[in-house]
């Protein structure tokens, strides 16, 4: 695979995020982040920001068989990157929904130049 020049900014990103009800006992949901290339310019790679309530494997399929799926990750997703977050899953839903949403506004601001989902 080519060398992503941002990635080493993602991955700091990510660590500088903490899940306060990770472990607990009503702790089902999961972030996940999926790498995102765009062939037609060989240039292009970004990353999708997702939460789920699933195995975020299973969610991934679930984006490229185009159910309940963003367009940017059935087209463009590549795989999962689980070790930017797995220091944060499982955990509750309210919070997997904040987490969402900040790890893609941090990463917007890490300079990574294509930011999916986050919503």
């Amino acid at each position: 695979m080519t060398s992503i020049g941002w990635m080493p900014a993602a991955r700091r990103a990510c660590e500088n995020f903490r899940a306060a009800t990770a472990g607990s006992r009503n702790a089902k949901h999961s972030v996940y982040i999926a790498l995102l290339h765009d062939s037609r310019f060989p240039e292009r790679w970004g990353l999708y920001v997702g939460q789920t309530s699933r195995d975020p494997d299973w969610r991934f399929d679930q984006h490229k068989l185009g159910y309940k799926a963003s367009g940017a990750v059935r087209r463009f997703g590549v795989h999962l990157l689980p070790e930017l977050v797995e220091h944060l899953n499982p955990m509750q839903q309210w919070e997997s929904l904040e987490l969402e949403a900040a790890l893609a506004d941090a990463f917007r601001e890490a300079g990574i130049p294509w930011v999916e989902g986050g919503h």
